[in-house]
């Protein structure tokens, strides 16, 4: 799908005030100035992240009544049950939150559900099969809960209490529950909006700690540092794609550093399992490489894996769990080809459906049966190639279990709510939501659904826009911008790594890499330029179309190639004109 490019131009004079105050390089300035952090205090903490500057957490609405009654269960040996999610932010999350309780002693236990045969979050049955069973006093939802009403309620008539921390919408929050943490509650005015599940977890240990200090329960033991956590709550963050910025880019700026340290046996296994090395993780290494091992457990299997692996100290488990883990993301990785040729191959005999501005596909209408585990990947890989919400839903006896993934302009946790009356339940949120729905309400979801996707949305919504950062010439790429750019890391939702246009491209080298990547020799050809050349990659081209030897315009990111232990400049090319 072809891209619209919008290059950004900011205040000539705000961009000079920043590069004067802050001494850098103009291209910094720019970029600095179209993300509106124009302060020289803003730029500092931008530049800058560090735990120092976090805001204070005990703002969070039921802040105080979460904390007096975890430690009140602590102090009395009240069992306490973690009830997470299976995905990396669930994970993360549950094992942050045991590994502290563990620490000071508490009788803890932590219960993630298995995707396909308990579904998302906390329901009736979790109460009654396993809290009331095992004497639970006290559960604590991490990354799920906002919409478990009845579980709660359950919960409260057998005399157990709920405390929730969660991330994604809410409407009616648990009125049974202690507390319900969730900065996206409407009456919640933290500001912490942006926090991934892991994140407000982090905050509720923030507040714990404290009052436990305040009780002096630290007096025979150390006092734990948090910062040790800031690994797997980087992990969370980065995989759920929240805005990394504000508290967010703190943590993974500090949690990455952690990672890098190697302090984590079971991080450092994973990474070596994920080809990476020289202790180099960035963002995009935890979103491609990481994130989708220790999300195969609990799609393919069961993501408790994925936290024996977070919280071992053995090396010889944690090489076993890594294993494991690589060999379901291989599996995944399968599974999810499979189900893409699926849906092209409808797409191919169906070509009307492509006309709507919305894909609701379900597996009964190609005669195969999906794994529901792996619907919402594919959804994202629909939505990159085909730019419009897509559903995906897998039926099994009946009942559809699916995901939904949404394009910028179309919020589509309010679009199921629209369509609610056809649903059984949902949840979410603006960019991503699960659903389930009965085969027999297929029809008329479908074009309830495409009818609200036309109407909450302009046609301008469907164009796929790229912002560019800055025309960058080649003779103006030095060693010492590529360093400056490294300084606006962690990149990711929120705070995109820059681009930049360049004109008059001309192609010296070419050759397919893998399958489908293209490695060029690059040289501009610009008038009284010196000629430098630089090595450039084109990942997922056609590979069908012939090359031509010269670029009317690129538009490119500026990085570091390590290789070998030498590090090179390297173009990493994000779309071309006139090829």
């Amino acid at each position: 799908m072809k891209k619209q490019w919008q290059l950004l131009q900011p205040d000539i004079d705000v961009v000079e005030k920043i590069r004067r105050e802050l001494q850098c390089n103009r291209v910094i300035a720019t970029v600095l100035a179209n993300r509106k952090i124009i302060s020289k205090d803003n730029a500092l903490r931008f530049l800058r992240p560090s735990l120092n500057n976090m805001r204070p957490p005990c703002s969070m609405k039921d802040m105080d009544a979460a904390v007096k009654r975890i430690y009140s269960a602590i102090t009395d040996h009240e069992k306490i049950l973690i009830f997470g999610d299976y995905d990396v932010d669930g994970i993360t999350a549950t094992t942050i939150l045991f590994e502290f309780l563990h620490y000071t002693g508490a009788d803890v236990s932590y219960y993630i559900p298995h995707r396909t045969k308990e579904g998302y979050g906390l329901h009736t049955k979790h109460i009654t099969d396993y809290a009331i069973p095992n004497k639970i006093n006290l559960i604590i939802t991490v990354d799920c809960g906002s919409s478990s009403n009845n579980a709660v309620k359950t919960a409260s008539s057998s005399e157990i209490d709920v405390i929730i921390t969660d991330h994604h919408e809410i409407s009616d929050k648990p009125s049974h529950a202690v507390a319900v943490l969730n900065p996206k509650r409407h009456d919640c005015s933290s500001d912490f909006h942006s926090l991934a599940g892991v994140g407000v977890a982090f905050y509720l240990l923030i507040c714990l700690r404290k009052h436990l200090r305040d009780s002096h329960f630290w007096q025979n033991r150390p006092e734990p540092n948090l910062k040790s956590l800031c690994d797997l709550v980087a992990l969370g963050t980065v995989a759920d794609m929240v805005p990394l910025v504000d508290e967010n880019r703190i943590l993974v700026k500090t949690g990455l550093e952690i990672i890098n340290a190697g302090k984590r046996c079971g991080i450092k296994t994973l990474m070596e399992f994920s080809g990476i090395k020289n202790n180099s993780v960035d963002t995009e290494d935890v979103a491609f490489r990481l994130a989708p091992r220790l999300n195969a457990a609990g799609r393919i299997e069961h993501a408790s894996a994925a936290v024996e692996l977070m919280t071992t100290n053995n090396l010889k488990t944690a090489r076993q769990l890594a294993q494991s883990l690589n060999n379901l993301n291989i599996k995944r990785h399968n599974i999810e080809q499979k189900i893409i040729e699926d849906i092209f191959e409808y797409l191919k005999n169906n070509q009307r459906v492509l006309k709507n501005s919305s894909l609701v596909i379900s597996d009964n209408e190609l005669d195969n049966m999906w794994h529901e585990g792996i619907l919402g990947i594919v959804a994202s890989r629909m939505v990159k190639k085909y730019f419009r919400p897509v559903v995906l839903i897998a039926i099994k006896e009946g009942v559809g279990k699916g995901s939904a993934r949404s394009i910028p302009g179309f919020n589509i946790y309010n679009g199921l709510m629209s369509c609610s009356d056809h649903l059984e339940a949902f949840g979410g949120h603006s960019m991503a939501a699960g659903l389930k729905i009965k085969a027999e309400n297929m029809d008329v979801f479908k074009k309830n659904f495409e009818n609200t996707v036309q109407q909450m949305t302009t046609h301008d919504d469907f164009v796929q826009t790229i912002s560019i950062d800055f025309e960058l010439n080649f003779d103006d790429i030095s060693d010492t911008l590529i360093n400056e750019l490294e300084t606006l890391k962690p990149f990711g939702t929120g705070n995109h790594e820059p681009l930049f246009i360049a004109k008059n491209v001309r192609v010296m080298d070419s050759k397919i890499v893998g399958k489908n990547h293209r490695r060029m020799l690059l040289q501009q050809s610009a008038a009284g330029g010196t000629g430098n050349s630089f090595n450039a990659i084109h990942f997922n081209v056609d590979t069908s179309k012939n090359l031509r030897d010269n670029f009317d315009q690129i538009a490119f990111r500026l990085r570091w190639n390590h290789w070998n232990e030498k590090k090179t400049a390297q173009i990493v090319i994000e779309d071309i004109k006139g090829q």
